[in-house]
C-alpha cells in the first residue's frame, strides 16, 4: 500500500493536549470512582498517554468494538468483539476513543455503559471528524477537530497500518483508476 502522508498534528501538539484533558479528567474527577475503558484498537496509545497523565486514583478496562471492515468507510454496524471485564455499575465512567466519525461506535459504547448500570458516562475522545457525523454524539474531552481526510498515526489506522507514528498525519492514497 502506497499512500502519501501530510502531517496534521505534530506530536509535540499532541503530548500538549494529552497533557491538557488529563488535567480536565482529573480535576472533574477528583473524589470520584473513574473507570477508564478504552475502545480497542485504536485508543491504545492516546489512552495509555493519557491515564499515565491523569493525577487521581481510577481503574482501566477495555472494550473492543468495530464498524469498519478493511476500508475506510463505516459498515455502521457495530459488533463487539471483547466487552468490557470489570464491573460497571454506580462507577463514572470515561470512554476513551481515538476518533469519533459517523459517531456510530461511540455512541453504541456509551449506551452500553449506561445499560449496564454506570452511574455516569463521558466520552474522551483524540480527534473529532464533525464533517461524517451521521448520529449526534457528545464528547465531554476534546483533543483536535480534523478535517473530512483519512487520518493515521498516533493509534489511528488504515487497515491496521501506521498507528506506530508519532504524529498524526492525513492519508493521501493514489487513484487507483487513473
Amino acid at each position: 500500500m502506497n499512500g502519501h502522508l501530510d502531517l496534521l498534528i505534530p506530536r509535540h501538539d499532541i503530548e500538549q493536549t494529552v497533557s491538557r484533558l488529563a488535567g480536565q479528567v482529573s480535576e472533574d474527577y477528583r473524589g470520584r470512582q473513574l473507570l477508564v475503558v478504552g475502545v480497542l484498537k485504536g485508543a491504545f496509545i492516546f489512552m495509555a498517554d493519557l491515564v499515565r497523565q491523569i493525577e487521581i486514583p481510577l481503574e482501566v478496562d477495555f472494550v473492543t468494538v468495530s464498524s469498519y471492515g478493511s476500508g475506510s468507510e463505516s459498515s455502521r454496524r457495530i459488533r463487539v468483539l471483547q466487552d468490557m471485564t470489570l464491573p460497571v455499575k454506580d462507577k463514572d465512567v470515561l470512554i476513551v476513543e481515538d476518533i469519533v466519525d459517523s459517531g456510530y461506535t461511540a455512541n453504541y459504547v456509551l449506551h452500553h455503559a449506561r445499560d449496564m448500570g454506570a452511574h455516569s458516562v463521558a466520552l474522551c475522545a483524540l480527534a473529532d471528524k464533525p464533517s461524517r457525523r451521521e448520529t449526534p454524539i457528545e464528547i465531554a474531552y476534546l483533543g483536535f477537530t480534523v478535517p473530512d481526510r483519512f487520518v493515521v498515526g498516533y493509534g489511528l489506522d488504515f487497515d491496521n497500518k501506521f498507528r506506530y507514528l508519532p504524529d498524526i498525519y492525513a492519508i493521501e492514497m493514489p487513484d487507483e483508476h487513473a
